[in-house]
């Protein structure tokens, strides 16, 4: 799977979500800045990661790019914790190295805040077109960047 980077967009705001930012590292630059050191380019890394059916497979890497306070809201409606998530790894669509893959395009994100990065995006995968958004946070610990919240949203056909 390929990935322009032509299709990743990097900005920042001043807005602060002071509740997602309790125990955020800021790290060095702390406030809005220039894209290496914001945390865009490695929520992005990351988001792509938790997409490759080899990091799927793996317990231990998908470990590392979700945070302990992870939740998503799946396409369903239906809420998923960290441990839903580690649970249902081995059955996760994507996971399989043969089958299906995501295929992800228009990648922007956005600081909302030091150490927390807001990305949308749009998937496909298996015929079917997904909405997506997730909060990436880096906390103090040296833990790095991970997935703190995803929310996906299922287009309909025919939909622009």
């Amino acid at each position: 799977m390929t990935h322009e980077n032509d299709d990743v967009n990097h900005h920042a705001t001043d807005g602060v979500n002071r509740d997602a930012t309790d125990g955020v590292d800021g790290g060095a630059n702390d406030g809005p800045g220039d894209c290496a050191d914001d945390g865009v380019a490695e929520a992005i890394a990351g988001e792509l990661a938790l997409m490759d059916p080899a990091v799927r497979a793996s317990r231990d890497l998908f470990e590392r790019l979700l945070d302990p306070e992870f939740v998503e809201v799946g396409s369903s409606g239906r809420r998923y914790t960290y441990a839903d998530m580690l649970a249902w790894l081995p059955d996760h669509p994507g996971s399989a190295q043969g089958g299906p893959r995501y295929e992800p395009s228009a990648i922007t994100g956005v600081v909302l805040a030091p150490g927390l990065v807001h990305l949308t995006f749009e998937t496909h995968f298996d015929g079917r077109r997904t909405r997506r958004s997730s909060l990436w946070r880096r906390r103090s610990g040296g833990t790095g960047w991970r997935m703190y919240y995803h929310q996906a949203t299922p287009v309909p056909r025919g939909t622009v």
